[in-house]
C-alpha cells in the first residue's frame, strides 16, 4: 500500500437545508444597489415625461426592472442562467439607472451610482462564483 494518509478534499460548508449562508456587507450594499437603481427608474418615468403618459412610465420602468431582476438575477431566480448572462442582466438595470440620471441632467449621480453599483456587483458575483 501506500504510505500517505488518505485526504478528502475540503468543500465550504453547506448551510442546513433550509437555511441560507447568513448576510455580509456586500449582500447589503448590493440591495441597496437594486433599490436605489428601481427608484431612479420610477423618479425618471415619473419627471421626464408629459402627464399620463408620465404615469405610465413612471410605473412600467421599474415594473421591467423588477420583472428582469426577479425572472434572472434573484436568489431564487424563476431561469437559472450561466453566472455570465446573470451578472450582464444586473449590469443592465444598472445600466439603465444610470442613463436615466443622465437624461434627468444629473450625470455626477449617474456617474457616481454606476461605479458604486458595478464596483458592488463585481465583487457580489465573485464572491458567487467562488
Amino acid at each position: 500500500m501506500s504510505d500517505t494518509p488518505h485526504v478528502t478534499p475540503s468543500q465550504p460548508a453547506e448551510p442546513a437545508p433550509g437555511t441560507r449562508a447568513p448576510l455580509s456587507a456586500i449582500d447589503v450594499l448590493a440591495f441597496v444597489c437594486e433599490i436605489f437603481a428601481i427608484l431612479s427608474l420610477a423618479l425618471w418615468g415619473f419627471t421626464m415625461f408629459p402627464f399620463a403618459w408620465n404615469i405610465l412610465a413612471g410605473l412600467a420602468a421599474p415594473a421591467v426592472a423588477i420583472l428582469v431582476w426577479a425572472l434572472f438575477v434573484s436568489p431564487r431566480a424563476v431561469f437559472g442562467v450561466h453566472p455570465f448572462v446573470r451578472a450582464i442582466v444586473e449590469l443592465l438595470v444598472y445600466a439603465s439607472a444610470t442613463v436615466a440620471w443622465w437624461m434627468m441632467g444629473n450625470a455626477w449621480i449617474g456617474l457616481g451610482f454606476g461605479i458604486v453599483a458595478v464596483t458592488v456587483g463585481v465583487i457580489a458575483g465573485r464572491r458567487r462564483i467562488a
